[in-house]
């Protein structure tokens, strides 16, 4: 029996995958990955590379230890992605927290116009999603908010959307 869903193999042969088991197979489906906390630039931006590889929005919660909001979000986030696994059906979403108050993390809050924590910022495919930040903390202790929100980033699958990460990105198309 011989299914349209034959692939060839390197050696000239087909791989029969019955319907019942290539859902198991769809690349859509991705589990959504918690990275390490971000300490230094390089840091965000490894995590960015992957992420874009990998086609997987990168969620960031940018805070400080001291910040006592953003230690009420961020269970609140952690969970959504974590253990409700918010995002996985849509191509699923990475995850990380940004220390602002780290000592070797530059000027990555200016460069990314974060003024004020906490802030949420999508980045898709390396751009940051200036866009579509969140920096209302009622938003994020809001759980339908923000699921909702991480699904609209999930949707966008690794593509930029949000008006990108560059200033005229939305006037000229660029993405």
């Amino acid at each position: 029996m011989i299914l349209r869903s034959a692939k060839p193999l390197s050696c000239g042969l087909f791989l029969r995958i019955p319907q019942a088991h290539r859902r198991f197979f769809n690349a859509a489906t991705k589990q959504n990955r918690i990275f390490n906390n971000i300490r230094t630039p390089d840091e965000l931006h490894n995590l960015t590379l992957v992420s874009a590889a990998d086609n997987r929005p990168l969620i960031t919660l940018w805070s400080a230890s001291w910040c006592t909001t953003c230690q009420t979000v961020k269970p609140i986030v952690k969970s959504l992605i974590e253990d409700e696994k918010v995002g996985e059906q849509e191509g699923g979403l990475g995850y990380a927290e940004v220390e602002l108050d780290s000592t070797l993390i530059g000027d990555l809050g200016v460069k990314f116009m974060i003024t004020s924590m906490p802030t949420l910022l999508a980045f898709s495919r390396q751009e940051a999603q200036l866009e579509t930040k969140l920096v209302r903390p009622e938003q994020m202790k809001d759980r339908n908010f923000l699921r909702q929100w991480l699904l609209t980033e999930a949707r966008r699958g690794g593509r930029a959307g949000g008006a990108g990460g560059s200033l005229f990105g939305g006037l000229f198309g660029g993405s």
